[in-house]
């Protein structure tokens, strides 16, 4: 019996520990459980949030997208639009070439006919011109610029420029027939004289300037002489005339709109005209100098002496012409280029004790008072609204005149008083003293015959070049005894 209940204790102790084993592991499930949840909740929170943001951002993507539609919407619309007026446009565009093309046609119809008919100038032909330039031969060329070639030869026997269109050049078309407008009904002595032209091949016929342009001589080019002060005073006024002829030849002005030195021409006597009036505009509209007005026309010229109001406002004047005058007589002082002349003599009008320093150093003599008058219309000239600056006839000429003829007295008085001064090759090296009795010397030097006897008495070497003399043969000089004795007689007694 008692065995009995030891088994069942047993027994009962070993369900004990089983259950007590059962237990803890299902504690354990249950802490692993546990944990399980709280990690799967964590992740469903996570997953709501990512599934909310989501959400906005889609909201946010149609919204988007809505306006993106809508702005497709209005562009397709514009496109429509567009198109629609771009085929309207080109319609438009080829009926009026057509219509310009016809107006192209018959105006040059017209042209043609008048050109062939106008009686103001002399119609070359074209063999005429090729057995002048002996086919524009290289040899002939005198010059070149945008609108073409310039060749030097004769026609008439005279004389002549030939500047000939370039073929690959039909814009300058429109230049040629305004040139052979203006200066075919032109006659004055300081504009380039047009002696004809040969519309066949596109060339006009000037007379021949043979002293070049005023541009070679104010810096130099072409190893040009430079001009002395009063020939620069009177080329001012030349200038000044011509203008004031051109703004007043008519019932309309004629604007020469590129007015410079390289279109300012000399002749043998330096007297200047001038030239290369292809941009020139005839104005029916003359806007007053005290209104500012805005035009649409394209800007012609060159730039340095364009008019700063026209460059502005597109409206030109014959006062814009008077800006160019004023850049060229600083210029023609200075002798430099156009950029900063204007501050370069201002700046020093404004110190008098610099004011000969801005002169051409290449002229000794300038007279100081009427070069600085000269100086001060000028700047006068450039102002930069046309409404400052004078009247070329009524304020501008007069000055220029009057110091045109001071030069010119000024001229002939320095010639009057030299005109009696002997040369120097009439005075005796040694001596100093004007020959009686000139003799040449075996160093090929004449002198004074009593002069160099008695030098190669005490000397064997020449007065003049300290070379030793291979001969002491003294020989008479007829020519310059001749030259003297012809000076003597037209001294005043």
């Amino acid at each position: 019996m008692q065995s009995d209940i030891q088994a069942e204790v047993e027994r009962l102790r070993q369900e004990l520990h089983s259950t007590l084993a059962m237990y803890n592991q299902a504690c354990e499930d249950l802490v692993y459980t546990q944990k399980k949840v709280n990690f799967l909740s964590l992740e469903c929170l996570e997953e709501e949030k990512r599934l909310t943001d989501a959400q906005k951002r889609e909201e946010i993507l149609r919204k988007i997208a809505a306006k993106e539609k809508e702005k497709y919407l209005e562009a397709t619309k514009e496109v429509k639009i567009a198109r629609n007026m771009r085929a309207k446009e080109a319609r438009e565009r080829q009926i009026a070439e057509l219509n310009g093309l016809k107006l192209s046609l018959e105006k040059q119809k017209i042209v043609d006919a008048l050109i062939s008919d106008d009686k103001r100038y002399r119609r070359y032909r074209k063999n005429e011109i090729e057995e002048a330039t002996d086919f524009f031969s290289e040899a002939k060329l005198i010059g070149e610029g945008a609108y073409g070639k310039v060749y030097k030869c004769n026609l008439d026997h005279t004389p002549v420029a030939v500047k000939v269109l370039r073929s690959d050049a039909p814009e300058k078309k429109q230049e040629y027939l305004r040139e052979i407008e203006v200066l075919s009904q032109l006659r004055h002595p300081h504009i380039v004289l047009l002696l004809g032209a040969c519309p066949e091949i596109g060339c006009l016929v000037y007379e021949y300037m043979e002293n070049g342009s005023l541009e070679d001589h104010i810096l130099n080019g072409n190893g040009r002489l430079s001009l002395p002060w009063y020939v620069r005073f009177r080329i001012a006024y030349e200038i000044a005339s011509g203008l004031a002829f051109l703004h007043n030849s008519g019932t309309e002005p004629i604007v020469h709109r590129d007015l410079k030195p390289g279109n300012i021409l000399l002749d043998r006597n330096y007297v200047s005209k001038i030239g290369d009036v292809g941009l020139a505009k005839i104005i029916s509209d003359i806007v007053p100098d005290n209104v500012t007005a805005y035009g649409n026309s394209m800007l012609a010229g060159t730039l340095c002496y364009m008019d700063p109001e026209y460059q502005r406002t597109g409206t030109i004047r014959p006062k814009s012409d008077l800006y160019a005058l004023g850049i060229i007589i600083l210029q023609l002082l200075a002798a430099c280029r156009p950029n900063g002349v204007i501050m370069k003599v201002e700046k020093a009008l404004n110190n008098n004790r610099l004011f000969s320093d801005v002169l051409d150093e290449s002229v000794t003599n300038w007279p100081v008072v009427e070069t600085e008058e000269l100086a001060q219309m000028a700047l006068k000239c450039c102002k930069l609204r046309c409404r400052d600056r004078p009247e070329l006839e009524t304020e501008v000429l007069p000055v220029l005149k009057r110091l045109a003829e001071f030069a010119d007295a000024t001229m002939r008085a320095d010639r009057d008083s030299n005109i009696h001064a002997p040369p120097s090759h009439f005075y005796c090296p040694i001596l100093q003293e004007i020959m009686e009795d000139p003799q040449i010397a075996g160093d090929g030097f004449t002198y004074e015959h009593i002069a160099i006897k008695t030098w190669m008495e005490r000397h064997n070497v020449s007065p003049v070049t300290k070379g030793r003399l291979q001969s002491k043969t003294l020989t008479p000089n007829h020519a310059l005894r001749s030259a003297i004795t012809d000076w003597r007689s037209r001294l005043p007694s």
